[in-house]
Protein backbone atom coordinates (compact mmCIF):
# COMPACT_ATOMS: atom_id res chain seq x y z
CA UNK A 1 0.00 0.00 0.00
CA UNK A 2 2.60 2.08 0.90
CA UNK A 3 4.13 1.62 -2.44
CA UNK A 4 1.14 2.86 -4.36
CA UNK A 5 0.78 5.87 -2.15
CA UNK A 6 4.29 6.64 -3.26
CA UNK A 7 3.55 5.97 -6.80
CA UNK A 8 0.29 7.99 -7.25
CA UNK A 9 2.08 10.68 -5.33
CA UNK A 10 4.94 11.15 -7.81
CA UNK A 11 2.52 11.14 -10.62
CA UNK A 12 0.25 13.56 -9.19
CA UNK A 13 3.56 15.92 -8.08
CA UNK A 14 4.95 15.31 -12.17
CA UNK A 15 1.09 16.37 -13.61
CA UNK A 16 1.02 19.79 -11.02
CA UNK A 17 4.44 20.75 -11.85
CA UNK A 18 4.43 20.22 -16.00
CA UNK A 19 2.38 23.36 -16.74
CA UNK A 20 4.33 25.55 -14.83
CA UNK A 21 7.67 24.22 -16.72
CA UNK A 22 5.56 24.15 -19.89
CA UNK A 23 4.73 27.99 -19.11
CA UNK A 24 8.39 28.49 -18.13
CA UNK A 25 9.50 27.56 -21.20
CA UNK A 26 7.01 29.35 -23.34
CA UNK A 27 8.61 32.69 -21.54
CA UNK A 28 12.15 31.60 -23.21
CA UNK A 29 13.09 33.64 -26.55
CA UNK A 30 14.25 31.07 -28.96
CA UNK A 31 18.52 31.59 -30.03
CA UNK A 32 17.43 32.91 -32.93
CA UNK A 33 15.18 35.41 -31.29
CA UNK A 34 17.91 36.30 -28.74
CA UNK A 35 20.49 36.46 -31.42
CA UNK A 36 18.36 38.88 -33.23
CA UNK A 37 17.59 40.95 -30.70
CA UNK A 38 21.57 41.39 -29.13
CA UNK A 39 22.36 42.32 -33.02
CA UNK A 40 19.61 45.12 -33.51
CA UNK A 41 20.92 46.50 -29.88
CA UNK A 42 24.29 46.36 -30.62
CA UNK A 43 23.55 48.47 -34.03
CA UNK A 44 22.02 50.84 -31.81
CA UNK A 45 24.38 51.41 -28.90
CA UNK A 46 26.57 54.45 -29.37
CA UNK A 47 30.07 53.46 -29.79
CA UNK A 48 32.09 54.90 -26.72
CA UNK A 49 34.38 57.78 -27.58
CA UNK A 50 38.49 57.33 -27.65
CA UNK A 51 40.51 59.30 -24.54
CA UNK A 52 43.52 59.56 -25.78
CA UNK A 53 46.31 60.50 -22.82
CA UNK A 54 49.69 59.50 -22.10
CA UNK A 55 49.08 55.89 -21.08
CA UNK A 56 47.80 54.40 -24.74
CA UNK A 57 49.31 57.29 -27.15
CA UNK A 58 52.05 54.80 -28.12
CA UNK A 59 49.39 52.05 -29.06
CA UNK A 60 47.32 54.37 -31.55
CA UNK A 61 48.52 53.45 -35.18
CA UNK A 62 47.52 55.95 -38.13
CA UNK A 63 47.56 59.34 -39.44
CA UNK A 64 46.76 62.04 -37.29
CA UNK A 65 44.76 64.95 -39.46
CA UNK A 66 45.44 68.47 -37.86
CA UNK A 67 42.26 71.17 -38.85
CA UNK A 68 43.56 74.45 -39.30
CA UNK A 69 46.87 76.11 -40.68
CA UNK A 70 50.38 74.83 -40.30
CA UNK A 71 52.49 76.72 -37.58
CA UNK A 72 55.54 78.71 -38.45
CA UNK A 73 58.33 77.33 -38.54
CA UNK A 74 61.62 77.96 -36.55
CA UNK A 75 65.19 78.42 -37.70
CA UNK A 76 66.00 74.69 -36.68
CA UNK A 77 63.36 73.31 -38.89
CA UNK A 78 60.58 72.08 -36.45
CA UNK A 79 57.04 73.74 -35.97
CA UNK A 80 56.89 76.64 -33.03
CA UNK A 81 54.21 77.02 -30.79
CA UNK A 82 53.69 80.14 -28.76
CA UNK A 83 54.51 77.93 -25.44
CA UNK A 84 57.95 77.41 -27.23
CA UNK A 85 59.43 81.17 -27.30
CA UNK A 86 59.78 80.87 -23.63
CA UNK A 87 61.16 77.35 -23.44
CA UNK A 88 64.42 76.49 -23.76
CA UNK A 89 64.49 73.16 -26.49
CA UNK A 90 64.32 70.07 -23.64
CA UNK A 91 64.57 66.18 -25.28
CA UNK A 92 62.89 64.04 -23.34
CA UNK A 93 65.34 61.14 -22.41
CA UNK A 94 63.79 57.83 -24.06
CA UNK A 95 62.17 55.58 -21.48
CA UNK A 96 63.08 51.93 -21.56
CA UNK A 97 60.47 50.10 -19.80
CA UNK A 98 59.64 46.18 -21.05
CA UNK A 99 57.55 47.29 -24.19
CA UNK A 100 61.33 48.72 -25.47
CA UNK A 101 63.16 45.52 -25.34
CA UNK A 102 60.75 43.66 -26.14
CA UNK A 103 61.09 45.55 -29.28
CA UNK A 104 64.65 45.25 -29.24
CA UNK A 105 64.89 41.48 -28.65
CA UNK A 106 61.96 40.88 -31.42
CA UNK A 107 64.44 42.83 -33.90
CA UNK A 108 67.48 41.09 -32.96
CA UNK A 109 65.97 37.60 -32.93
CA UNK A 110 64.45 38.51 -36.43
CA UNK A 111 67.35 39.70 -37.81
CA UNK A 112 69.30 36.56 -36.28
CA UNK A 113 66.33 34.50 -38.03
CA UNK A 114 66.53 35.69 -41.44
CA UNK A 115 70.17 35.82 -41.44
CA UNK A 116 70.34 32.01 -40.43
CA UNK A 117 67.67 31.29 -43.27
CA UNK A 118 69.58 32.65 -45.79
CA UNK A 119 72.72 31.12 -44.71
CA UNK A 120 71.04 27.56 -45.00
CA UNK A 121 69.97 28.95 -48.34
CA UNK A 122 73.39 29.33 -49.63
CA UNK A 123 74.94 25.79 -47.82
CA UNK A 124 72.09 24.03 -49.77
CA UNK A 125 72.80 25.78 -52.86
CA UNK A 126 76.77 25.07 -52.43
CA UNK A 127 75.82 21.53 -52.37
CA UNK A 128 74.19 21.72 -55.00
CA UNK A 129 76.91 23.18 -57.21
CA UNK A 130 79.60 20.64 -56.09
CA UNK A 131 77.27 17.77 -57.24
CA UNK A 132 76.07 19.39 -60.60
CA UNK A 133 76.85 17.85 -63.78
CA UNK A 134 77.27 19.75 -67.02
CA UNK A 135 76.11 18.47 -70.12
CA UNK A 136 78.04 20.68 -72.05
CA UNK A 137 82.13 19.77 -72.57
CA UNK A 138 83.08 23.04 -72.71
CA UNK A 139 81.24 24.00 -69.66
CA UNK A 140 82.60 21.54 -67.75
CA UNK A 141 85.92 22.23 -68.92
CA UNK A 142 86.01 25.83 -67.53
CA UNK A 143 84.46 25.07 -65.08
CA UNK A 144 86.78 22.22 -63.59
CA UNK A 145 89.50 24.66 -63.83
CA UNK A 146 87.97 27.94 -62.39
CA UNK A 147 84.74 26.97 -60.35
CA UNK A 148 83.86 30.80 -60.07
CA UNK A 149 80.56 30.01 -59.06
CA UNK A 150 81.57 27.80 -56.21
CA UNK A 151 84.54 30.47 -55.15
CA UNK A 152 81.70 33.23 -54.94
CA UNK A 153 79.19 31.10 -53.07
CA UNK A 154 81.60 29.75 -50.96
CA UNK A 155 82.67 33.67 -50.22
CA UNK A 156 78.81 35.00 -49.77
CA UNK A 157 78.37 32.01 -46.98
CA UNK A 158 81.59 32.75 -45.20
CA UNK A 159 80.48 36.74 -44.94
CA UNK A 160 76.36 35.64 -43.94
CA UNK A 161 78.64 33.25 -41.07
CA UNK A 162 80.32 36.39 -39.90
CA UNK A 163 76.39 38.28 -40.25
CA UNK A 164 74.66 35.45 -38.05
CA UNK A 165 78.15 35.49 -35.53
CA UNK A 166 77.38 39.52 -35.24
CA UNK A 167 73.63 38.88 -34.67
CA UNK A 168 74.54 36.70 -31.80
CA UNK A 169 76.75 38.61 -30.08
CA UNK A 170 74.18 41.66 -30.71
CA UNK A 171 71.79 39.90 -28.90
CA UNK A 172 74.32 38.56 -26.30
CA UNK A 173 74.76 42.86 -25.83
CA UNK A 174 71.58 43.54 -25.80
CA UNK A 175 70.83 40.77 -23.00
CA UNK A 176 73.72 42.39 -21.03
CA UNK A 177 71.82 46.31 -21.02
CA UNK A 178 69.30 44.98 -19.82
CA UNK A 179 70.74 43.46 -17.09
CA UNK A 180 72.69 46.74 -16.63
CA UNK A 181 69.64 48.46 -16.61
CA UNK A 182 68.14 46.40 -13.69
CA UNK A 183 65.35 45.05 -16.08
CA UNK A 184 63.49 42.00 -16.04
CA UNK A 185 65.26 38.90 -17.92
CA UNK A 186 61.93 37.63 -18.80
CA UNK A 187 61.74 40.68 -21.12
CA UNK A 188 64.32 39.14 -23.65
CA UNK A 189 62.06 36.02 -24.14
CA UNK A 190 59.76 36.25 -26.91
CA UNK A 191 56.34 35.80 -26.21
Amino acid sequence: MNTKRLIVTAFASALLCSPALLHAGQNQDSPADAARKAQSAKKTATKPKIVIDNDNLGTITGVVNVVGQEPAKSEQGKAASPDDKDKAPAQKPEVKDENYWRKQFAEANKKLADDGHELDILQREYNLKQQQYYSDPNTAMKEQFDRKDLTDTKTKIDDKTAAVAKDKQDISDLEDALRQSGGDAGWARQP
